[in-house]
């Protein structure tokens, strides 16, 4: 234990900055405000009873029947049916890396490199590097795969919509479907799925399938199957004729006439649509991810609906605008190298 705690059989106390201090007993926990006195938390008929000192201001503790939570300058304290629990404040972020129950706590980056062994089982960059993973405060492992998660949504639900679209797109060109109510039809489909808003599919196909990130991805297919199958039955429609024609006249079949005809000039414009939407996806899947309960957005309306500290919530919205800035180089330079020619893109 840290030298701010002290633990004993009855009585547990911690010592928090600017001589605030947690006092745990068997029957109360009571939280020592210098400047106001005691606050003393009971259980009460299974109900917790918060005893305020006079003159404390309202915003320091927020409390029902469930939950008392007391706030200060100082520190944390909250209570609830499962557990109670301390938090202190420190300039650092030394739990970032490594939790109190670690060896590799507070130890330098240099003596771990080059110290000596701090576990007979394992060598030092090994454990370290195991004891951040599994960190169990900030959870880097749940939010590595739930940043995988995201990124495995937006993927499947832009590419695979693109999918969906391109053949459906011929049907609603003019200059490949010459049936105006053909046409019309597919027009009016394409219509009604992009209408709806990718977040009222989610909250739909959460009925139908459940939560999960596979949810999230065909919210992401069904809204963007509509914007695909606009956009490219547009493209289709200003190719050159010429082109087709020049296939036509060696005797190639509809297919190959498609083939080779028509997908070579539409491919860079539709993959710098699909490229695009994939990397305005990246950001929508982690607003769809907190409704459908997969992926970062989970993780994060997690951490903002449970109270946790504010320095948590700050990683998470980083590592989403990481995510999004990783994203938008990935795609620049997946478009400078397939449709620029290898040019390099511009950053």
């Amino acid at each position: 234990m840290p030298d701010w705690v002290t633990l004993g059989p009855e009585r547990t106390e911690i010592d928090l900055p600017h001589g605030h201090s947690v006092t745990y007993l068997p029957d109360v926990v009571i939280y020592d405000h210098p400047a106001h006195g005691e606050i003393r938390v009971n259980r009460v008929d299974g109900a917790f009873v918060a005893e305020l000192p006079d003159g404390l201001p309202e915003d320091v503790v927020n409390a029902s029947r469930n939950r008392v939570s007391i706030t200060t300058a100082a520190g944390r304290l909250a209570v609830t049916r499962n557990k109670a629990e301390t938090f202190g404040y420190a300039k650092d972020w030394e739990l970032f890396f490594f939790t109190l129950d670690s060896p590799y706590y507070s130890r330098s980056a240099f003596e771990i490199f080059f110290g000596p062994q701090n576990d007979d089982t394992r060598g030092n960059i090994a454990g370290a590097a195991q004891d951040f993973w599994n960190n169990t405060l900030w959870r880097h492992k749940d939010v590595a795969w739930a940043m995988f998660e995201t990124i495995l949504m937006a993927f499947f639900g832009t590419f695979g919509a693109a999918m969906v679209a391109l053949p459906v797109a011929f049907l609603a060109a003019r200059n490949f479907t010459p049936l105006m109510s053909l046409r019309f039809f597919f027009r009016q489909i394409f219509d009604f799925v992009r209408g709806v808003d990718a977040l009222i599919w989610a909250i739909v196909l959460a009925r139908a399938f459940g939560l999960g990130p596979m949810t999230g991805a065909l919210a992401i297919l069904v809204t963007d199957s509509g914007s695909f199958g606009k956009i490219f039955s547009e493209t289709l429609e200003n190719v050159d004729e010429k082109q087709i024609e020049g296939i036509h006249s060696t005797g190639a079949r509809p297919l190959q006439r498609y083939r080779f005809g028509v997908i070579p000039q539409v491919a860079p414009v539709l993959l710098s649509q699909v490229l695009y939407f994939f990397e305005s996806n990246a950001r929508s899947a982690t607003v769809i991810g907190a409704i459908t309960g997969g992926g970062i957005g989970l993780i994060l309306t997690q951490a903002i609906n449970t109270q946790q500290d504010w320095e948590q919530v700050t990683w998470y919205i980083v590592l989403i605008l990481l995510m999004v800035i990783a994203m938008d180089t990935l795609s620049g330079w997946i478009r400078a190298r397939v449709i620029k020619g290898g040019e390099d893109p511009v950053l």
